[in-house]
């Protein structure tokens, strides 16, 4: 079942307008999480907001948002303020420009959110609206306030569905330049057709099975078996690294050599 959806509003192209809600693409509620206890007795510990001066615990209707303007001294804003500033784009997604599909650098691509129909009336817009991107195959791009934050965001066609990407701002990303700039660009024309050999024998087809988390396997068994009362193994030493002591230097052509035996070997006795 999908989840609920954290934000509904509206999509708009030109003249044409339907209501939408949008739900994160990705989840970490998978992931092994702690609760921090103490110790002695077990129980949970709580964080509480103190005041920074007179470290007495602070009230939910005491609290209050404030802009820093110099030592000590802060603009404080409401919430009703915060609120008051009413952009469009708090609860419509209105696409002004396109660019074509593959355009956007993929380090400018922040969070993936699944975007789709929030009214029956509002499928045909919405199909009209996904399906001309397709056609054109073109990526649409808008703002939209998250968080109380105006976001730029690009719309991709996927499937019956509008994928939504966060984008980061331009300076938010750090130019590559000024960390490859030292790289030598020259490669040795004897070694790369043997890694293009190990490359074509080790390419297969995309599966989300290939990313995992062998740290988070390793808590869930040892958590398992807490749960069984039993104590977790411990594992023994590392075993040590072969290879010729005293030397760090690798011969490239030999380790490649090898490892394309290697993988001829286990295609053969597959």
């Amino acid at each position: 079942m999908a989840p609920r959806p954290y934000w509904k509003g509206y999509l708009k192209l030109s003249l044409v307008t339907c209501p939408v809600s949008m739900s994160p693409a990705t989840s970490e509620s998978e992931k092994v999480r702690f609760h921090t206890l103490n110790k002695e007795t077990g129980n949970r510990v709580v964080s509480q907001l103190v005041d920074a001066v007179t470290r007495k615990p602070l009230k939910d209707e005491d609290e209050i948002k404030g802009y820093p303007r110099g030592e000590n001294d802060f603009v404080l804003l409401t919430d009703d303020e915060l609120d008051a500033v009413a952009l469009d784009t708090v609860k419509t997604i209105d696409i002004d420009k396109f660019v074509p599909r593959n355009s956007i650098e993929w380090i400018y691509l922040e969070k993936p959110h699944y975007l789709v129909p929030d009214d029956p009336v509002g499928h045909e817009a919405f199909a009209v609206i996904r399906d001309a991107m397709a056609s054109d195959k073109v990526l649409g791009i808008s703002k939209l306030v998250i968080g109380r934050r105006e976001r730029a965001v690009v719309l991709e066609p996927r499937g019956e569905g509008i994928v939504l990407w966060t984008l980061r701002f331009g300076d938010e990303v750090r130019p590559e330049e000024s960390y490859f700039e030292d790289i030598d660009d020259a490669s040795d024309p004897d070694l790369v057709p043997l890694v293009e050999i190990f490359i074509k024998q080790h390419t297969k087809t995309w599966s989300p099975d290939m990313v995992s988390d062998p740290v988070q396997d390793a808590l869930l068994d040892i958590i398992a078996k807490k749960k069984k009362g039993l104590r977790p193994l411990k594992k023994g030493k590392a075993k040590e690294e072969t290879g010729a002591a005293g030397s760090n230097v690798i011969d490239i052509m030999d380790a490649l050599r090898q490892s394309l035996a290697a993988s001829g070997k286990g295609k053969r006795s597959s």
